[in-house]
């Protein structure tokens, strides 16, 4: 791209945003109503045969219930992508989703609401491939890169990882920005500690304490000990196959998720940044530089990336419905091509054997974008 070109795409771009925009109905909104029962149907299913013995199909309908919970329901209404829907209803918007005792109704996982907005909706968001990211994968798995350790070895870490990063990452990790926001409206100093530090987990601190008692353990109860208990009066056998398949279905959510949402900004064909972009230009380009997209199509495929298929568009327009990205998502793919901005669009395996290349260090990211001139 050259700084000729620039001008003319980020007008076209700008057109494509408001044209996007507008287009917001009554479908929009029974779309997305149509995607939250089908969530909802995988976890009833789920949990209506998880009685009859330790299965997969139980687990992973369980399983596609918590995901379409967290990646396209709660992930949408977080960024307002209903908001602005006519006949909607408070809990689509986020001044009234999982807020306060409703968390335990709306969203309970163990991400705490509050804190997935400060660490996703701000900062992932505004700071986008910069050291400040707080879900820049490279650097976040440096420790990882630089192990030493044989590069079999580290593969097997990330599967072991990935079978429990929800708990082990993004809970605490969004716990620690949340605590970060109450401290900054307090007025009053926060220390952000590193997830191996003990205090992170530790019931001897406030930070600890919160972890288990308000997100970890309401979720496990739930989850692992209340549910399954339901079918006592089918025996014992019963109780322990649901709570097994309750389990099951836990790793099977976290592996899903991790491939479709680390690959989002990973790959050594996607750009990394060494600080704050220049300007308005410069933060809208490194929105598509820095993300992509997978492979697209009707509500099946997409629920089955989560929505996390129209990366690119999300970045650039994070508060659109799920039926508006799909509409966007041909057309900007189109004006990138005439402007000679990169748009990468792979499918999610082959996304993913390029992100488990950056973690383990066998491959980086891209470096050197400029608004004027690209690589």
């Amino acid at each position: 791209m050259t700084p000729d070109a620039t001008h003319p795409f980020i007008e076209a771009l700008d057109a494509l945003g408001r044209e996007i925009r507008r287009d917001l109905s009554g479908a929009d909104l029974e779309h997305f109503r149509r995607l939250e029962r089908i969530g909802r149907a995988c976890t009833a299913l789920g949990w209506a045969t998880s009685w009859m013995g330790p299965n997969l199909l139980s687990a992973a309908l369980l399983a596609q219930g918590r995901t379409t919970r967290w990646t396209t329901v709660a992930h949408h209404i977080s960024h307002g992508g209903l908001a602005r829907a006519p006949g909607r209803p408070d809990r689509y918007a986020p001044a009234g989703f999982a807020k306060g005792w409703r968390r335990y109704v709306h969203w309970l996982d163990v991400i705490p609401p509050e804190g997935w907005a400060a660490e996703h909706d701000v900062l992932h968001h505004t700071r986008l491939g910069e050291r400040a990211d707080p879900d820049l994968v490279e650097d976040n798995l440096r420790w990882l890169r630089e192990s030493g350790l044989p590069l079999p070895v580290r593969y097997a870490l990330l599967v072991v990882l990935a079978s429990a990063w929800k708990w082990i990452y993004y809970a605490p990790n969004t716990l620690q920005e949340a605590f970060a926001a109450r401290a900054k409206a307090a007025g009053v100093r926060d220390e952000r500690l590193k997830l191996a530090d003990l205090r992170v987990w530790g019931l001897h601190t406030a930070k600890g304490r919160e972890l288990w008692l308000r997100h970890l353990l309401p979720y496990a109860a739930l989850n692992f000990v209340a549910l399954p208990s339901l079918f006592l009066p089918l025996g014992p056998l019963a109780v322990g196959s649901a709570a097994a398949n309750s389990l099951l279905a836990e790793v099977l959510t976290n592996l899903h998720t991790f491939v479709i949402i680390t690959t989002n900004h990973v790959g050594d064909d996607v750009f990394a940044f060494d600080g704050p972009p220049t300007s308005r230009e410069d933060f809208l380009l490194r929105q598509i530089v820095g993300s992509v997209d997978y492979q697209t199509g009707g509500d099946a495929v997409d629920l089955l990336h989560g929505w996390l298929n129209y990366q690119i568009e999300h970045h650039l327009w994070p508060d659109l419905s799920p039926l508006q990205y799909r509409k966007a998502q041909p057309r900007l793919k189109a004006l990138c091509e005439a402007h000679g901005v990169p748009y990468v669009q792979e499918p999610v395996w082959r996304r993913l054997r390029k992100t488990l290349d950056v973690m383990v260090g066998a491959a980086d990211m891209k470096r050197g974008w400029s608004v004027g001139g690209g690589p």
